[in-house]
């Protein structure tokens, strides 16, 4: 895998800096859009971000190619699993705490109509 998912030495570089670090910090920024009620798409220009974002921290600490399309476009995949799950696991929230009596949770991460 080393070479195909991730360029650095270790695999554990790969997974605390862009599934710990940067998986975190895209849960959030679901939260964040879902939050303020915006939609779908402007997640995905949030996560495009950070993923350049992710990027660089991977160039700073471990020397790591900063303009990789092969590496942005895992690191950006990543994240967006991440990014995902965090908006419509708040959006669920939202939709079944503020229109309580229209919808119910089918699963942390979706509702149905009562």
């Amino acid at each position: 895998m080393q070479g195909i998912l991730y360029e650095e030495t270790s695999i554990w570089q790969f997974i605390f800096i862009t599934c710990v670090l940067g998986g975190w910090t895209a849960w959030r920024t679901g939260k964040s859009v879902a939050d303020t009620w915006h939609n779908f798409p402007r997640l995905l220009l949030y996560v495009a971000l950070l993923g350049w974002a992710i990027r660089f921290i991977h160039h700073a600490l471990f020397g790591g190619t900063m303009f990789s399309l092969q590496y942005y476009i895992v690191d950006t995949i990543v994240l967006l699993l991440f990014a995902t799950a965090g908006f419509r696991y708040y959006r669920t929230r939202q939709m079944t705490n503020n229109y309580y009596w229209l919808y119910e949770k089918a699963s942390p991460f979706s509702w149905k109509a009562k």
